[in-house]
């Protein structure tokens, strides 16, 4: 019945184009378009509650930021301490544009972020988490696609028929074997070895032929298409649940129930992933289920917290707009 999906072969250029010195990523793209239309998003939350749409231009300033230094700082202290933290290597750090980004160091930078713009402008901490969670899931969904069209953060081997063959993912290629196994493709690449001794793949360029014994690619789980689905999920289900209640949400709710139902797909996702680096092939669990599970228990405590301050139910913010503004009714007096 499924068998017209056959497995495809993923061989998108991560470059959409070219421009002068300028290269434009899709991954770049994408990471953006989640701040862009994430905003439309938070500036029609906060009108609904009567909190001036002027405070997402100033909560996006720090959300970028804290996104980009905690996802950055995650990666480096995570996945590759030893790699960076030399002499030889410190200034890597600051090479953003040669990707290594953690989810997890992102949760933290937007946490600190969210914490420096409430205490500085006056917002209930809580109340802020509940509301930014709503676009974090669609930032979610956007840079999983980044990662689709980046061909990384790939899934193990399987025989599924939406499986996707990533061609040109040379960290996860195989070693031929005959017959090829159904939906494998031979790729241009030669082996390498890494600085830490582990063997990986360098892709040839483009147009060389194939040889006899050139490794493949086999069909593996779109394990970025699962993630981003599923935070479509929580978009819908978190949007659905604030647009019930508003300002009398449950202080803590939707951060709590965020925090818990992302880390848990997260935390049993990662069984389905290919771990990203040498080290945890000798760990039980591998980082990112590590880091999820503090981070799951965090969620829980607030969720079973979540709107019982009997001084503070609902968390506050400044209400600095008129039922009319807020409305889209407000006349203007000639």
């Amino acid at each position: 019945m499924l068998s017209f999906l056959a497995f495809i072969t993923w061989n998108v250029d991560p470059i959409l184009a070219k421009i002068g010195p300028l290269t434009l990523r899709w991954y770049g793209l994408l990471f953006m378009s989640g701040f862009v239309f994430g905003t439309f998003i938070l500036s029609h939350i906060y009108k609904s509650e009567r909190t001036s749409p002027r405070w997402v231009d100033v909560i996006t300033i720090y959300m970028l930021v804290g996104t980009i230094l905690g996802a950055r700082l995650g990666h480096v202290l995570f996945y590759d301490p030893a790699y960076y933290l030399t002499s030889e290597h410190f200034l890597e750090i600051f090479k953003i544009w040669e990707g290594g980004l953690a989810s997890h160091g992102a949760t933290l930078g937007i946490l600190l972020a969210c914490w420096l713009f409430a205490r500085n402008n006056k917002f209930d901490y809580l109340w802020v988490l509940d509301r930014i969670v709503i676009v974090v899931a669609l930032g979610g969904c956007m840079i999983r696609l980044g990662n689709l069209m980046n061909s990384e953060i790939v899934g193990e081997p399987t025989d599924k028929p939406w499986a996707f063959v990533f061609v040109r993912d040379a960290d996860h290629l195989k070693p031929v074997t005959r017959p090829l196994p159904p939906g494998a493709v031979q790729v241009a690449a030669q082996p390498v070895t890494r600085v830490d001794g582990s063997e990986t793949y360098r892709m040839l360029p483009e147009g060389t032929p194939v040889a006899p014994d050139s490794p493949m690619a086999v069909p593996r789980h779109p394990t970025q298409i699962y993630e981003a689905a599923f935070c479509i999920f929580l978009l819908v289900l978190l949007y659905s649940m604030w647009n019930r209640t508003k300002d009398r949400t449950p202080r803590g709710l939707l951060f709590g129930l965020f925090v818990v139902l992302l880390f848990t797909q997260r935390f049993l996702g990662e069984f389905l992933k290919e771990n990203q680096e040498v080290f945890e092939d000798k760990l039980p669990l591998n980082m990112g289920q590590i880091l999820s599970l503090p981070l799951i228990l965090v969620g829980l405590w607030v969720l079973l917290r979540a709107g019982k301050d009997p001084k503070n139910p609902y968390g506050y913010a400044p209400r600095d707009l008129s039922e009319e503004e807020a409305n889209g009714t407000k006349t203007i007096k000639v």
